[in-house]
């Protein structure tokens, strides 16, 4: 709106409690954070056949990552940013200043259901002809569906992926954007982007910055990975969004290298 303010219309009904969730979140989170988010300045109420509430935040500039040339460098300083950004948004204090968030509102962090979506998102990849993963999956695969129930000690994005965050020709991070799925999980949630968005040798970098983070939560990030950019391939393919497509399918790869 006159390129100044960006509006949150939810589109189905099924989208209101996230935008609930980000009017009720949001405001009391980007004081608290290094990287700018949306911050709800205007609400909008059910009015003129419109059946549903909305608002309106300042428009954050930038493109998504999935937009732009990124090198390894690029990569690598887009990540940093994101560790200082997320051992901020995950810090314990963080989880008794944002009341009644729901807990892993999408059970990316349980892996008795997480593990057979993300074999299912795989197998149909490969019927389509989209991508086929290496046979060292299975056996990831495997050891993460033995995992013990994951803790929800942090709040967390809880969809953050290469299309939600906003960058700058220079590789600033701009903006992390689409807080519907906000809630209280894992880390390792968030922790998706160590594997998918990172190229291998540039992972430690990330940790430096980002702070201690166990095996199981590596495990754990590491799936949701593939069953996020599993999902993402396949709408980039089918909507022919070209560029979401080609990360998504790069983030698969990146993924399933140690």
């Amino acid at each position: 709106m006159n390129e100044q303010w960006a509006l949150r219309f939810p589109r189905r009904a099924i989208a209101l409690p996230g935008v609930e969730r980000e009017l009720a979140t949001l405001p009391l989170l980007a004081p608290l954070l290094p990287l700018p988010i949306p911050a709800p300045v205007f609400l909008g109420r059910p009015a003129d056949g419109y059946p549903w509430p909305f608002f309106g935040s300042a428009l954050l500039p930038g493109r998504e990552t999935c937009d732009t040339a990124l090198t390894d460098d690029a990569r690598a300083e887009v990540a940093m940013q994101l560790g200082s950004f997320l051992r901020r948004l995950h810090a314990p204090e963080l989880v008794h200043l944002v009341p009644r968030l729901p807990v892993d509102a999408n059970r990316r962090g349980d892996m008795a259901e997480r593990v057979p979506r993300t074999r299912a998102q795989l197998a149909d990849l490969e019927s389509l002809g989209i991508w086929r993963s290496p046979g060292s999956v299975r056996g990831l695969l495997d050891l993460a569906e033995r995992l013990p129930p994951s803790e929800p000690v942090a709040v967390v994005h809880g969809d953050l992926h290469f299309r939600h965050i906003l960058v700058d020709d220079r590789a600033r991070v701009t903006g992390v954007i689409d807080w519907g799925d906000v809630c209280r999980a894992d880390p390792a949630i968030d922790l998706q982007l160590v594997w998918s968005f990172l190229p291998p040798a540039r992972r430690a970098a990330f940790l430096d910055a980002y702070g201690p983070v166990s095996d199981e939560q590596l495990l754990r990030a590491r799936v949701v990975a593939l069953s996020v950019n599993a999902a993402l391939a396949r709408y980039g393919q089918e909507e022919g969004m070209d560029a979401v497509a080609r990360e998504a399918l790069a983030g698969l790869e990146r993924a399933t290298v140690d």
